[in-house]
């Protein structure tokens, strides 16, 4: 069971739960709250949609947390309220992880039950392992029985998520085909099993763009309803993502307010459209795409990096030449192919906007 944590150690997290980062927040909607709630939930579907889209329950302003349709995130939380599975899918950075996170955070308070899903994920992961020193001694037990983070939310009724599920191999996934359709996980070796408590429901993320990916089976996909997130539709909403993210980490690691102007973010934030569009913004020079996906999560690492740079090691404000450090790290992922990918557009785009020169000329000097 997860200990509370003070307000004092808060403070000095990395990076709190969702539901502590955002504990007034919720306290304030869970108050106004008066609409009907599904079993087991801590706010209503409304009040969900409200804490991840924001707006304002009374004097309390509710931050935006996840910038995007409307209407995809009332469909994921409308089935979270049936008995159907969660699926989100969508290239890397289109939000999935932080999308469940909070959906798990506001419906169940805990958005702690996960599964991260790797190569080498084995079905205790998903089900249940054992005490192996209790085992030995005393034989199989409920005490030697060490639950998983889905067993443990069916007993407790809550939301468990998975990421990257389609990076786990494929008969290891279908371990969760009774879980999603009985809503029972059998423990053979005690002759019994665990049922669901109203409250229950899974999410799970998953791409099918990088290596790696196991291809799910109809049988499990059938269990799912599917949340496709794209990736933001305009560069304004690209460039307030990566602005609100990045002011959240500066804000964690204490990083001076306005050390990552708007104007470098929207440079960046162009570069990485433009690339993964295979065209310019204005539709007439077309370009070839490099092999890395360039979403908005690989932009605020660029940021983030650069103005980690700038305050320690320059001008306390991100310049081009801050960025360029962790810009062609970002597009050249394959050597072999990106990089000149990347010197094309360096010379065809760069090089021609004159409000750009000093972009170009410090990623120059990068490979100089």
């Amino acid at each position: 069971m997860r200990k509370a944590v003070s307000s004092s150690t808060v403070n000095d997290l990395l990076r709190p739960h969702a539901e502590v980062a955002y504990a007034a927040e919720l306290a304030a909607i869970a108050q106004a709250d008066e609409r009907p709630r599904p079993p087991g939930w801590r706010l209503s579907p409304w009040a969900v949609v409200t804490y991840i889209m924001g707006g304002q329950v009374g004097d309390v302003v509710i931050s935006p947390k996840y910038i995007g349709p409307r209407r995809l995130v009332e469909m994921a939380v409308a089935t979270l309220a049936t008995d159907r599975a969660l699926l989100l899918l969508g290239l890397p950075g289109t939000a999935k992880t932080w999308l469940s996170e909070h959906l798990s955070a506001d419906i169940s308070g805990d958005s702690t039950l996960l599964v991260q899903g790797t190569a080498g994920t084995d079905e205790d992961a998903l089900r249940y392992g054992w005490n192996y020193a209790r085992l030995i001694a005393e034989g199989p037990s409920e005490q030697a029985l060490v639950p998983s983070p889905v067993l443990a939310a069916m007993q407790a009724g809550k939301i468990v998520r998975i990421e990257e599920l389609t990076r786990i191999p494929a008969d290891v996934q279908d371990a969760l085909i009774t879980v999603l359709s009985e809503k029972t996980l059998p423990v053979p070796e005690l002759n019994m099993e665990v049922q669901a408590r109203r409250g229950f429901n899974l999410i799970a993320t998953a791409n099918d763009r990088d290596k790696g990916v196991h291809e799910m089976s109809a049988a499990l996909r059938r269990r799912f309803n599917t949340v496709v997130l794209p990736l933001p539709a305009s560069l304004d909403e690209e460039v307030r993502i990566v602005q609100q993210r990045v002011a959240e980490l500066g804000r964690v690691l204490e990083l001076p307010a306005g050390s990552a102007p708007l104007a470098e973010i929207r440079r960046l934030v162009t570069i990485f459209r433009e690339l993964r569009a295979g065209k310019t913004e204005d539709g007439r020079t077309k370009l070839k795409s490099p092999t890395a996906t360039l979403s908005p999560a690989e932009a605020i690492s660029v940021i983030h990096q650069g103005q980690a740079l700038a305050v320690h090691f320059g001008s306390g404000v991100l310049s081009a030449r801050d960025m360029a450090a962790g810009l062609q790290g970002a597009v050249v992922k394959e050597p072999a192919t990106d990089a000149t990918v990347w010197a094309e557009y360096l010379e065809t785009v760069v090089r021609r906007r004159k409000e750009w020169q000093d972009l170009y000329e410090a990623c120059k000097d990068m490979d100089s």
